[in-house]
């Protein structure tokens, strides 16, 4: 038999004569890869891997997600951006693209262009999902250009891992505009184009072309927006949310995850400290357009949950930015994306965030500032002085532009900290009774790859904000009894599949509620979420493994 396929393959004499199983295969990856030194050589290593054997590099993403996820996005992710044109040549086997490229002189061919990008050469190309970035504001990095085609790339891979997407439908793509980082236009090796970018009327008109591109070539497919500067994430929301199958993980995503575990955390002081949702005063340090998205989301669990009015909703909010406190009479012309939350009750101008903390005496601290240290041990014990419990969020990554670590978080507030972080840090011994406390980790891997799934399977004319909310409370509701019982915010990673299935589900529901789902179903919860986990990818079959139609489950079930 094995004889015959390589004759058939042409293969006969070219290999050993052995023939392995994906699992040795796995076993021997996993040891080249653990012998690199730098997780750089792991990202590179690895990138080559996903190039030359996509089945294998999944099976090894799927089955020791802990390991290899910090690798494969944040934070080494951050690292691999910042050096992308230095180990570009070393990423892929020749021939095989890591991405589709596009320019804004490329107009005139940008169908032709999508219609060429086929990363694998002897199927068909049709993907469901795309991540695009123009590189403007890669994590808290700042303005990568087209070195930020690794984000695109490790969302897409978090997709596959985490939602099961099929990796062979998904498109990472970066519209490179230039850049307005000198250093990568004076480096020799920067593989952008070596030009300012362009004023907003040429940047929506290059987008507007792009977009129109890709549905002309691809008119079912889901566009994720990422890492965009802060006016241009809110504009192009604003311009293409109901207009058009996407959404921005920046805003929505971020913004969804984090009231997961604002939720949870809500719950937490009500259940062991008595402080009435009502009674919270949340301050964000940072006010980009993570931070804003953040805010309104959770303002929507406020109002939802709560039944508080919008105003009285919106005032549990206050904002800064690097110029301090956000208010209406500070004197600067705000961006319009700060409007919403600038305070006009301040008695006067606060610029440090100590002063702030005094002024406000917040029960929560959310950080999406990208400045490291910026909780430190002097607003970190305030905090604590004024909570028995304090919910303190620092969101920014990856760790090297973390607001505190959770050593740092533990050690301010004598270990009273409710804790989640953008980005993952070590677990936490308590010297005194070796207690071992896990930081939660607020990361956007679980909610997007569900919520994506949730919209390729419903097919909704958009996604609404409606949707978001229902995959952040479905992810809240995920933890098991287990989880709960350890005062986790989040679920453990090792149940990413299935809590993927549950966020998914949540939004295919809400999107067939508001009779948006171009598919419905009339499917009770606990099938809708076998259905779901039956849709994905396993790098174990050859195809979709046990994939079900949906007007099959009741029988199966």
């Amino acid at each position: 038999m094995e004889t015959q396929k390589r004759e058939t393959l042409g293969l006969t004499g070219l290999a050993p004569v052995r023939v392995e199983t994906l699992e040795i295969q796995k076993r021997r990856a996993l040891r080249h890869l653990r012998c690199k030194e730098s997780m750089l050589e792991k990202y590179v290593f690895l990138a080559q891997l996903r190039s030359t054997n996509i089945r294998l590099f999944y099976k090894i993403v799927i089955d020791e997600l802990q390991e290899i996820a910090p690798i494969i996005y944040t934070p080494t992710v951050g690292t691999a951006c910042l050096e992308y044109s230095n180990i570009y040549p070393f990423l892929a086997a020749p021939g095989v693209p890591d991405g589709l490229y596009l320019t804004k002189g490329d107009v005139p061919t940008l169908c032709d262009m999508i219609r060429n990008y086929r990363p694998f050469a002897a199927e068909p190309f049709s993907p469901q999902i795309a991540v695009i970035s123009d590189g403007s504001r890669i994590l808290g990095l700042g303005d990568l250009g087209v070195n930020g085609m690794g984000i695109p790339i490790g969302k897409l891979q978090l997709y596959v891992a985490g939602a099961g997407v099929d990796p062979r439908r998904t498109l990472p793509i970066i519209l490179d505009l230039g850049t307005n980082n000198e250093k990568l236009r004076e480096d020799e090796f920067y593989l952008g184009l070596r030009e300012p970018r362009p004023s907003d009327d040429q940047f929506y008109a290059a987008v507007d072309n792009v977009m129109k591109a890709l549905h002309t070539v691809y008119p079912d497919l889901l566009i994720q927006f990422e890492d965009w500067s802060s006016e241009h994430a809110f504009g192009l929301l604003e311009r293409y949310q109901k207009q058009t199958l996407c959404f921005n993980d920046d805003i929505q995503g971020t913004g969804a995850v984090i009231l997961s575990g604002v939720i949870n955390a809500i719950r937490k002081v009500n259940k062991e400290s008595n402080v009435s949702p009502r009674d919270h005063r949340i301050v964000f340090y940072g006010a980009g357009s993570a931070a804003i998205g953040v805010a309104r989301q959770i303002q929507d669990y406020f109002q939802i949950e709560h039944q508080m009015p919008e105003e009285e909703a919106r005032k549990l909010f206050w904002i800064c930015d690097s110029k301090g406190l956000v208010t209406k009479d500070r004197g600067d012309k705000l961006a319009q994306h700060k409007v919403y939350y600038a305070r006009d009750d301040n008695d006067k101008q606060y610029k440090e965030l100590i002063d702030i903390v005094n002024y406000v005496k917040p029960t929560a601290l959310i950080g999406l500032s990208s400045i490291p240290g910026a909780f430190n041990q002097q607003v970190l014990g305030r905090v604590a002085e004024l909570n028995d419990q304090p919910i303190v969020f620092p969101l920014s990554n990856p760790a090297t532009q973390a607001e505190c670590t959770f050593e740092q978080a533990m050690e301010a507030t004598n270990n009273k900290v409710i804790f989640a972080s953008g980005t993952a840090f070590p677990a936490y011994t308590i010297a005194k009774t070796g207690e071992v406390r896990i930081p939660g980790q607020g990361n956007n891997m679980y909610v997007f790859p569900g919520l994506g799934l949730g919209a390729i399977l419903a097919k909704p004319r958009y996604i609404s904000n409606e949707m978001i909310y229902a995959g952040a409370k479905a992810l809240a509701d995920s933890l098991t009894p287990e989880e709960e019982n350890q005062g986790w915010l989040y679920p453990s990673l090792a149940r990413i599949r299935d809590v993927s299935a549950i966020v998914a589900a949540a939004v295919y529901a809400e999107a067939c509620k508001e009779g948006l789902a171009q598919t419905t179903h009339d499917l009770d919860n606990e099938a809708l979420v076998r259905y779901v986990s039956s849709q994905m990818w396993s790098p174990n079959t050859e195809a979709y493994g046990t994939k079900i139609p949906v007007h099959e489950i009741h029988s199966r079930i």
